[in-house]
């Protein structure tokens, strides 16, 4: 356990029950009269549950996003996020996240993080415990281990026997054989030929009205290495600002890159536009300037599906797609549920 994470910081997290993705968070305050309100994409009914369970504690906004997400980053079924996330083209898991903090309006991230379980609680540290916003690749490693947090291999044996089949089967000339029709397992049949774009995406919402936002991520499986989504770039994967709201994105990460959508409904938010309207607006937004040809279908619309998530200082909240279908988690003091998506186009993504 790093020296930085002091003995009054030890005792408030061992009294919630966290561990070392606490190492950073603010100690618990009093309980406000607001409504608090989380919000999650839709891999997050337990995020949205463990957030609003701190939050009634008195847990900072952020922190308890950041221990909500936790639970997903060290789900081992969820291939598109932490531990058990698919790996990039030579079967190295790199992780991506990055946080921001109403009250401060502060903000940080970490990207092509290797062998680290929570990346978002070391995103937390480069916030509060450096002069930067983000830091990268080693480096990133090197301070998550300066802070206490152990090395992991997040490659698990299912996520392995994916990549190999990817790899064994991504190139006519390819020397890797796949197995003999029947010995697939079952499994990998399920992600054959299916590159992934997932995250989590977690904004939070208080009872004294302050907001803390978090989103992380393994990325694009069979990612070249070294590539970076949208999920640690504050503006694109996340944004907020305490006196209007908070935004996020789970999705084709470089459609998101390309128009900074989070800060886009942040703005909306600010000019007086309802979240339902913010996160249809982003929609607009990707599908107007998508231009190359080998992403647009027939129509000219895109060949791809993104998620944005949109939460209003007042606690109103709504999740929007490209394409019907998708769903958001959300807890708004009353029970975690999962609601609809409102979408751009009025008819599922075909694949």
């Amino acid at each position: 356990m790093s020296d930085n994470w002091n003995r009054r910081e030890f005792l408030s997290a061992s009294a919630l029950g966290l561990g070392l993705t606490a190492i950073g968070s603010a100690p618990p305050k009093a309980v406000g009269k607001n409504r608090p309100v989380v919000i999650s994409s839709a891999n997050g009914l337990r995020t949205v549950e463990k957030a609003m369970d701190l939050i009634r504690a008195g847990v900072d906004p952020l922190d308890a996003a950041i221990e909500g997400v936790a639970i997903v980053e060290a789900d081992p079924n969820d291939r598109s996020v932490g531990y058990g996330g698919l790996p990039n083209e030579e079967g190295v898991v790199e992780l991506d996240a990055a946080v921001m903090h109403g009250p401060t309006h502060g903000g940080g991230s970490v990207a092509s993080l290797r062998n680290i379980m929570h990346p978002a609680a070391v995103a937390r540290l480069v916030m509060k415990r450096t002069d930067h916003c983000l830091i990268v690749g080693e480096g990133a490693l090197k301070f998550a281990k300066a802070h206490g947090f152990p090395e992991v291999d997040l490659l698990t044996d299912d996520s392995r026997k994916i990549w190999l089949h990817w790899k064994e089967t991504n190139g006519k000339e390819s020397d890797w054989l796949a197995p003999e029709e029947g010995e697939l397992d079952p499994l990998v049949q399920r992600f054959s030929g299916v590159r992934l774009h997932g995250t989590i995406h977690c904004s939070a919402l208080d009872t004294h009205g302050d907001l803390g936002c978090v989103t992380t991520t393994s990325g694009l499986s069979f990612k070249i290495p070294g590539r970076v989504g949208d999920s640690p770039i504050l503006g694109a994967g996340l944004y907020l600002e305490n006196d209007f709201g908070s935004a996020g994105s789970t999705g084709r990460g470089e459609a998101n890159l390309l128009n900074l959508c989070s800060f886009l409904m942040v703005e909306d938010l600010r000019r007086g536009m309802a979240p339902r309207d913010a996160v249809i607006d982003a929609c607009k937004r990707v599908a107007s300037t998508t231009k190359a040809k080998r992403l647009l279908d027939a129509k000219g619309r895109p060949k791809f599906d993104l998620k944005f998530y949109c939460l209003a200082k007042d606690g109103r909240f709504a999740g929007g797609s490209l394409w019907a279908g998708a769903k958001f988690a959300v807890h708004d003091g009353d029970s975690a549920r999962l609601v609809d998506c409102v979408s751009l186009y009025d008819e599922p993504l075909k694949t």
